[in-house]
């Protein structure tokens, strides 16, 4: 009697190992839906906890937490602004932590000092997981190595048509002040009856891609987004008549840049310390609507200008597909997508500008 040995064909095992390989490859791009959905969901909840905070700091000082908290201090308040490591002003993410069960820390802060200073630099340097999304891909920021901030106050639309039109802005714009930069009747301090346009409509906080050093970034890299370019054959001048136009035309320049291009100027804008950084946090801890979410961050020159950082297109940016997590004035959270008419990025980002948006606009 003859024995028939039972076994699998090479190509049943090619078939088989076939069959596996396209499950696999059907499964993974499913794997990595469900944890940046997770990723993402973690970043709403940030966004969630630090409007909490807001509400709570207003429901206790009755204002909303100015862009920067000591800078009216005379050793803070350098006669050149902006110069020096030590005398960063104290941001909005310090002002709240104690409403986001992070007294300890708060308690830790001496205002009578920067956030460079010697009596700040332990919380500097210290991570608060709230202010950072899980899908940063960096590990650490570009000078405070870290720590480092993945959420922007919002500085209103754009500085052409209305400066300092958002919610959180600076207290006071006299010299040796919180501000040293453009000044104009929006900046001060006020509750939620200064937000005219309602709460709802309002942005809050964004996100914003951590920055890279250096000044060689090319247009078409994976930075892109977190560096500086600069537009040339336009102009850009704050409370402008003809701000609308002026702000089309700035924001069509920053579109088309060539991907030739290269970036420019001082390109840590994004996040360099949580606690506040160089020129007062506006740069590095705010973003403005003026540029559409996940555009480039461009500037009218080469260089930087301190004086008028409203010049700047500082624009929202995350690596969520599709858009960005918007932490609006009442609390609330929304997901804008990348494709938002640029007029209605503009209405959300100020407080008191009288737009009408439709509730299906964004």
């Amino acid at each position: 009697m003859s024995t028939r040995r039972r076994g699998f064909t090479l190509i049943e095992l090619l078939v088989v190992i076939a069959i596996i390989a396209v499950l696999i490859a059907l499964l993974l791009p499913a794997v990595q839906a469900a944890r940046e959905a997770a990723r993402r969901s973690q970043c709403i909840n940030n966004l969630k906890q630090m409007g909490l905070g807001v509400h709570n700091y207003l429901s206790a000082n009755n204002v909303f937490p100015p862009i920067m908290g000591n800078w009216n201090l005379a050793a803070n308040a350098p006669a050149t602004p902006y110069v020096g490591s030590g005398t960063w002003p104290i941001g909005w993410a310090v002002s709240i932590l104690p409403n986001m069960e992070q007294s300890a820390l708060y308690n830790a802060v001496n205002f009578s000092n920067g956030t460079q200073d010697g009596p700040n630099t332990t919380v500097s340097y210290s991570k608060v997981a709230t202010y950072i999304c899980p899908s940063e891909s960096l590990a650490q920021g570009p000078w405070v190595g870290s720590s480092w901030i993945n959420y922007a106050a919002s500085m209103g639309g754009p500085a052409s048509i209305s400066a300092w039109s958002g919610v959180i802005g600076p207290m006071s714009g006299n010299a040796k002040s919180d501000c040293q930069c453009y000044v104009n009747g929006n900046i001060g301090s006020f509750g939620t009856q200064g937000v005219i346009d309602g709460t709802s409509n309002t942005a809050m906080f964004s996100e914003k891609l951590i920055g890279v050093g250096g000044s060689a970034t090319k247009m078409g890299s994976a930075n892109a987004k977190r560096v500086n370019f600069a537009v040339t054959g336009v102009t850009y001048s704050m409370d402008n008549a003809n701000g609308g136009a002026m702000a089309q035309s700035f924001v069509a320049a920053c579109k088309a840049i060539p991907n030739t291009a290269v970036s420019t100027g001082s390109n840590q804008w994004n996040g360099a310390a949580w606690t506040g950084s160089h020129a007062g946090t506006m740069r590095f801890n705010s973003y403005n609507h003026i540029n559409t979410p996940n555009g480039l961050t461009c500037s009218v020159s080469a260089g930087e200008d301190p004086g008028n950082v409203q010049t700047t297109a500082i624009t929202a940016g995350s690596f969520h597909s599709g858009g960005v997590n918007v932490g609006m004035a009442d609390g609330s959270v929304k997901f804008i997508k990348d494709s938002i008419n640029a007029q209605t990025w503009w209405a959300i980002g100020t407080r008191s500008g009288a737009e009408v948006i439709s509730a299906d606009s964004f």
